[in-house]
């Protein structure tokens, strides 16, 4: 295992990979294609590794995405906005709020590149990547061309898209992502913590959002963690119901997907276990956030590993509720259960 993966993992993990090769333009792919084909595993691509744990090393290629630039342009109704995959998305609601396109606002301070952002079809406060995907820019390894796959196409659900599958994972690489974003603005607000404030500019929820963020999510650098790490998790209302009988105000909201079954705030979830600020010794959840899985110093992958599985039993026994992963999970052979 030659490639320390500790620099591209936020929760600050020793861990490394068979190989790797830091990808800064177009040119470097025909060499990360021949460390892929020599070594005969698999491959992963990382950006920031912000979405991810790794449960030890990898015997794999790591392809870290550092692809830059940003391009802006316009009709009458609508700015499109396209960052190049190893951009850091929050720098790109950064500067489309600096130049006074809105959107995006809702999304501030979430961790990791543009390239990760479809992955997951990111989302906070009642916004997701989804709403603004006009297209996602990849090379495709089957063809070996670069192709354009459009936001219907996407598959995009809560947390998900067509790029988390098996399939599409060793076909694809994310090389760019453009936005469409209206010109005729109108603010999302309908989310609990929005609602309650009267904020009606988008500099009044980008600031909002940003200062929560900052609260609630530790930064990286001091306090290893990967953002969010559980799902809301969606329940039918019977299970709701059943929950109601003893937490009347449980918070819960309507799942997109499904009139018929309701999402439930997972970190409301695991404070009401007993697990805010859970600490295992070099592992644990985030005093401010129950919803972050940390690393306290010193965490090895099982650390993490058993403090998530502790979360997750707490939460089933209590509330007869499952919690699956955000993040990504990674073994030695490749994408996997926690």
């Amino acid at each position: 295992m030659s490639f320390s993966l500790k620099p591209y993992n936020t929760f600050g993990l020793d861990v490394r990979a068979r190989d790797g090769i830091v990808v800064r333009d177009f040119a470097m792919f025909p060499a990360a294609f021949d460390k892929i084909r020599k070594n005969g595993t698999g491959f992963i691509t990382l950006g920031h590794g912000s979405d991810v744990l790794f449960k030890g090393d990898y015997d794999g290629t790591v392809i870290v995405n550092r692809l830059m630039g940003v391009e802006f342009n316009e009709d009458a109704n609508t700015y499109y906005v396209k960052a190049q995959a190893g951009e850091t998305f929050h720098d790109i609601v950064a500067l489309t709020m600096k130049k006074g396109i809105y959107g995006l606002e809702n999304l501030a301070m979430i961790p990791g590149t543009v390239g990760g952002a479809p992955v997951q079809n990111i989302g906070a406060y009642g916004v997701s990547l989804s709403d603004f995907c006009r297209y996602v820019e990849v090379l495709d390894l089957v063809t070996g061309k670069v192709d354009r796959i459009m936001g219907r196409d996407c598959g995009f659900g809560y947390r998900t898209s067509v790029f988390r599958t098996p399939e599409n994972q060793a076909r694809y690489i994310i090389t760019a992502v453009e936005l469409a974003l209206p010109k005729d603005w109108k603010p999302e607000t309908s989310y609990n913590a929005l609602s309650s404030q009267n904020l009606e500019t988008p500099e009044a929820i980008y600031d909002f959002v940003c200062s929560t963020r900052k609260i609630k999510l530790p930064d990286p650098k001091v306090l290893g963690n990967a953002g969010s790490f559980f799902r809301n998790p969606v329940v039918s209302r019977e299970t709701l119901a059943l929950i109601q009988k003893t937490f009347e105000n449980v918070p819960h909201y309507p799942a997109e997907s499904n009139p018929e079954m309701v999402k439930l705030a997972a970190g409301w979830l695991i404070d009401q276990a007993g697990c805010r600020g859970l600490n295992l010794g070099t592992a644990g959840t985030y005093r401010n956030q129950a919803l972050v899985l940390v690393n306290y110093g010193g965490a090895t992958p099982d650390d993490l590993v058993n403090a998530a599985k502790h979360v997750q039993t707490r939460v089933e026994d209590a509330f007869g509720v499952h919690l699956d992963p955000e993040v990504r999970i990674y073994g030695e052979k490749g994408e996997c259960q926690l």
